[in-house]
């Protein structure tokens, strides 16, 4: 495993728009991340698509504030889709 960390964006649900909450994650070897808790991260206020702790797949994606790495699905298997 490796402590390599970058900033990715994970989506909350619930929230009436959408709404991408930036957070560290470490890039596991296989190429997958698990993601962090922010600081002040409170599992009754944020709902996040993937929890801390998740491991997840990630690809790029344009968001408001421009193109951003963001959690995109559960690395729940050891097969990566595109």
């Amino acid at each position: 495993m490796t402590t390599d960390r970058e900033q990715v964006f994970v989506y909350l649900e619930d929230e009436g728009v959408e709404v991408w909450r930036p957070t560290q994650a470490e890039r596991q070897s296989d190429g997958s991340y698990r993601l962090l808790p922010t600081p002040d991260y409170d599992p009754n206020d944020e709902k996040w698509q993937f929890p801390p702790g998740s491991r997840v797949w990630c690809e790029r994606r344009k968001l408001s504030g421009g193109e951003a790495l963001v959690a995109a699905r559960a690395a729940d298997s050891k097969k990566r889709t595109a």
